[in-house]
């Protein structure tokens, strides 16, 4: 009975630090992902036109923050080719917001993450690939 009782208090100071070294990797990124979340708040990614008449400035997830013309785009009067010119900035922007979002999000979240992986790849596969090859029993949990 007391190996017994020997074998459960051991399980019970390895599965005690497991708990603790998993709630510390979430605490770490609990608080990063509040870091982040200010972050991504602030974040601006400013394009100007190769002309530099238009000046787009986007958000995080490539929203439009503003758009700013110079005076001379209206000397042209080509509305065709300042709308194309705005669209062209616009969605430079937008790349840019989106390549720079990646890269700080990625900072925050763990190596082999499924969100990283999903990220990088807008693969919706991969923020399941681990639950899905646990259920296939591929993979056993720690």
């Amino acid at each position: 009975m007391a190996l017994v009782e020997s074998a459960d208090r051991d399980t019970n100071r390895e599965l005690r630090a497991r708990f603790d070294d998993v709630y510390g990797q979430y605490r770490r990124l609990r608080s990063g992902l509040d870091e982040l979340q200010s972050r991504l708040a602030e974040f601006r990614i400013t394009e100007r036109s190769d002309d530099g008449q238009v000046t787009v400035v986007v958000g995080a997830r490539g929203e439009i923050v503003s758009v700013d013309l110079h005076a001379s785009v209206f000397h042209d009067r080509d509305a065709r080719a300042l709308s194309r010119k705005i669209t062209t900035t616009v969605h430079r922007a937008t790349a840019v917001a989106v390549a720079a979002t990646q890269e700080l999000v990625a900072g925050y979240l763990p190596a082999g993450s499924g969100s990283l992986d999903f990220l990088r790849t807008n693969d919706f596969g991969a923020l399941l690939g681990r639950a899905d090859a646990v259920m296939r029993g591929e993979e056993r949990s720690a």
